[in-house]
């Protein structure tokens, strides 16, 4: 438990360039509280004390902001930066060396039953606001953008990006010359496309009212 422990915080040290000691890390850092009363509640769980199990993970959620059901299963030395508002499901599957960042939910899609969460490899980066939903798999060393909805398997060494998500490199690589996107700044904005689509067709029409206007101007005699 204490070497589990002790990597841990390594773990945060090592991502987390404003940890600043291990004592720090150790006290005030959210998602390894939240983590460790994972680890309780999990054995509850395990043990059939469902109730003590939830009683854990619920008094866990209002210190820190985290809600990780106590069905979930979490590898070595899972970092959460940040974690406010994070959610990890009954189902949830994660692996190794994880990286996790605020806002992010690990899901269902309210159409499947027995293993209804996301199954997270090792070394996987998930960015701020992702949704990873329904069973699916995402594979060893892949990157989820912030703000991306991931609905289908993302494949091992892979980053995805978008809504729904797509996989944009493959291997460091991109891929069908998508351009470069980082994960904070430039996930595509669905809304934001819809606006500037409505904008054109706007001035489409006032350019055809100012034509109709030149070419019939006694039509527009009030």
């Amino acid at each position: 438990m204490f070497d589990d422990l002790r990597e841990t915080i390594r773990a945060y040290q090592a991502r987390d360039p404003a940890a600043r000691s291990a004592l720090e890390v150790l006290l005030l850092y959210p998602g390894l509280k939240a983590v460790r009363s994972h680890r309780r509640a999990h054995w509850c769980y395990e043990h059939n004390l469902k109730f003590l199990a939830r009683m854990i993970s619920q008094a866990s959620r209002r210190r820190t902001g985290i809600e990780i059901h106590p069905g979930a299963t979490i590898g070595k030395r899972l970092v959460i930066d940040h974690g406010m508002g994070l959610v990890i499901g009954e189902t949830a599957e994660i692996g190794d060396d994880c990286l996790i960042f605020h806002g992010v939910t690990l899901g269902g899609t309210g159409k499947d039953v027995g293993k209804r969460h996301p199954t997270i490899g090792n070394n996987v980066l998930i960015g701020t606001g992702a949704k990873v939903l329904g069973p699916i798999t995402i594979g060893d060393n892949a990157r989820v953008a912030a703000n991306s909805v991931v609905l289908k398997d993302i494949p091992e060494n892979c980053t995805a990006v978008g809504i729904p998500a797509r996989v944009v490199r493959v291997a460091g690589k991109k891929v069908n010359y998508v351009q470069d996107v980082d994960h904070v700044r430039d996930v595509p904005d669905p809304i934001s496309s819809d606006l500037a689509a409505l904008r054109e067709e706007i001035a489409r029409l006032k350019a055809r009212e100012k034509e109709l206007e030149a070419a019939h101007p006694d039509d527009w005699v009030i």
